[in-house]
């Protein structure tokens, strides 16, 4: 069906027998976990109906100088970011708007660029594609503008918007679109993709990715374990297993790094608490192996209530996240709270 695309046959092939019978709708709806191949596949569409696939795939958002534009561009202020929203368009009829600023959020100057470039006509053929890449990032205004464009689409445009929850999403943004829902891969297909791509240390890569080969492919490990070293000392002292004191250096360091993310580290947590969860019930199938006698003993040490609360706590955070909240500031209290 798609060339080099993994897993979810089904909606490839669902996508594939649109476009045999002529009735590929104008706007589709990706929506799954990180990593499973949704702004991939609709760079894959996008190049089965304009072609150019080179020049098509040039705008993957994981690629070194996309990255470096969209990180470049934090650094500028909110004036000079809207007076240039942020789209890529190496192609000149598929254009992918992705998330801009220092909260990596849709906005509102996004939203009306894209509706503004919507009634261009193609430079070649029938069709434009537009990507609103992680749409459950668009803000209040800039969701409530793409709706206008959702309820009158032009003849000649097809919008293709990934999320990974489309619940996220208001009610009338979801209505006006096919819905396409990405599972993540069986054990069998990471193994295979892994092997296809002849990634390093692959078992420990295929059990942190769960089910992800975007994940499985991008995860820098060494990054990944000096955060994991961090929220484990963290968890330790939230459980009254390590005196506070040994994460104030940890805390001051985190501090220190601008380029580690909060979100970075949330994600991180996620993974520790679920681990923990799965030891606390009996359970060996955690994803961080490596560091199992820490977790056990971790998990010996806290009730269940424990880690409901500081699943909970972490989700409040999560939600504060686009306010710009401080990464320091959120972990210390996260120790504070759960350790009384």
């Amino acid at each position: 069906m798609f060339n080099d695309f993994w897993g979810n046959a089904g909606v490839a092939e669902a996508l594939e027998q649109m476009i045999a019978q002529g009735r590929l709708a104008q706007t589709l709806l990706f929506s799954g976990p990180e990593g499973l191949g949704k702004a991939t596949l609709a760079r894959r569409l996008g190049a089965r109906l304009l072609g150019r696939a080179e020049q098509i795939e040039q705008d993957d958002l994981s690629l070194p100088h996309n990255r470096a534009t969209v990180a470049d561009r934090e650094k500028l202020s909110s004036e000079k970011r809207n007076e240039d929203p942020l789209q890529f368009a190496t192609h000149s009829d598929f254009v992918t708007f992705a998330p801009d600023g220092p909260l990596r959020q849709i906005t509102i100057q996004q939203s009306r660029l894209l509706k503004e470039q919507a009634q261009y006509l193609p430079h070649k053929g029938k069709r434009r594609i537009f990507v609103i890449d992680h749409v459950d990032r668009a803000n209040e205004q800039a969701a409530n503008s793409l709706l206008k464009t959702l309820e009158e689409p032009p003849d000649h445009l097809i919008l293709i918007m990934t999320a990974e929850n489309s619940y996220d999403l208001l009610p009338t943004i979801r209505s006006r679109a096919v819905p396409f829902h990405f599972a993540r891969l069986s054990t069998d297909e990471m193994h295979e993709f892994v092997r296809a791509r002849g990634l390093d240390q692959p078992e420990r890569r295929i059990a942190l990715a769960a089910g992800s080969p975007g994940l499985a492919v991008s995860i820098d490990l060494e990054a990944y374990d000096k955060r994991r070293a961090a929220m484990l000392a963290l968890l330790k002292v939230a459980a009254g297993v390590a005196a506070f004191g040994s994460w104030v250096p940890v805390s001051e360091g985190i501090g220190r790094s601008k380029a580690d993310k909060l979100d970075f580290y949330l994600k991180v947590l996620y993974e520790l608490l679920r681990d923990l969860l799965l030891l606390h019930e009996g359970s060996d199938e955690i994803r961080n192996q490596d560091i199992r006698g820490d977790l056990e003993a971790l998990a010996a040490a806290v009730e269940f209530a424990w880690i409901r609360k500081a699943v909970a706590k972490v989700d409040e955070i999560a939600e504060l996240i686009r306010r710009n909240i401080q990464k320091t500031i959120a972990l210390d209290s996260l120790a504070i709270e759960l350790r009384g």
